[in-house]
């Protein structure tokens, strides 16, 4: 069975252009979903986040309202919140993590990747490390693609010429967060060189290329797991 390494963000606010701080955190569906997926496959799943601080869920993506009035989809998340609770009150830190035991690295989104995974070295070490691997797989959905933004090298970002999907621009100024947000992450990742490939707002959206494995949204979480599975047997059958 595949060992995978989730990397939370541990920012609990994310620095607003005019200074304020919006209350954030990690995405609970975007968490969830591939939790949820990667445990049925069997597979070992470690949690850590930059320095082992807790991981905190974004109380926004626990609306009744973000999940489309869906009260039971809403219990059904912070159910299995609670049942993880203790793995995420206390994760593993990235300065103890290994590469080399794992499978996969997936990173779920939230706005909370934005105030401290785009920035933190060690993530970008681990990225760049598991990218270059062609036994590896790296995945991401949503905000969790703002941990790319760390990965770089004297030539540039490690993504740069990969093809990959992120929340998009569209969808940050449909939430009403883009006139104030200190940048956007589709901007950012194609000033980064990354070859940006968009799909309908708030629809599934999943794009491949190679071991990479990236997500749009929070609809796109599970399908996403699903594929970085699917790459990995791929790695597998191909020994």
């Amino acid at each position: 069975m595949p060992s995978i390494l989730m990397i939370l963000t541990s920012a609990t606010s994310w620095t607003q252009l005019d200074g304020s701080q919006r209350p954030t955190g990690f995405w609970a569906e975007e968490f969830v979903a591939p939790h949820e997926v990667f445990s049925a496959s069997g597979a070992d799943i470690a949690i850590a986040t930059p320095y082992g601080g807790p991981a905190v869920v974004d109380a926004l993506s626990l609306s009744v309202e973000v999940n489309h009035g869906d009260s039971a989809k809403v219990a059904a998340l912070s159910a299995y919140l609670e049942k993880h609770a203790a793995a995420l009150q206390a994760p593993q830190s990235l300065a103890n993590i290994h590469l080399s035991e794992f499978d996969a690295v997936f990173v779920p989104g939230g706005h909370g990747p934005m105030q401290d995974l785009a920035v933190n070295e060690r993530v970008g070490l681990i990225l760049a490390a598991a990218l270059a691997d062609p036994e590896k797989v790296v995945g991401a959905v949503c905000h969790g693609q703002a941990s790319f933004l760390s990965a770089g090298n004297a030539s540039g970002s490690v993504f740069r010429n990969r093809r990959l999907t992120a929340f998009t621009d569209d969808e940050e100024t449909q939430v009403g967060l883009a006139a104030n947000a200190p940048w956007l992450l589709e901007t950012r990742l194609r000033a980064a060189g990354a070859v940006f490939e968009a799909g309908a707002p708030w629809s599934p959206h999943v794009v491949v290329d190679g071991n990479l494995v990236t997500g749009q949204n929070p609809a796109s979480a599970a399908a996403a797991a699903k594929a970085v599975l699917t790459a990995l047997e791929a790695r597998v059958e191909a020994r």
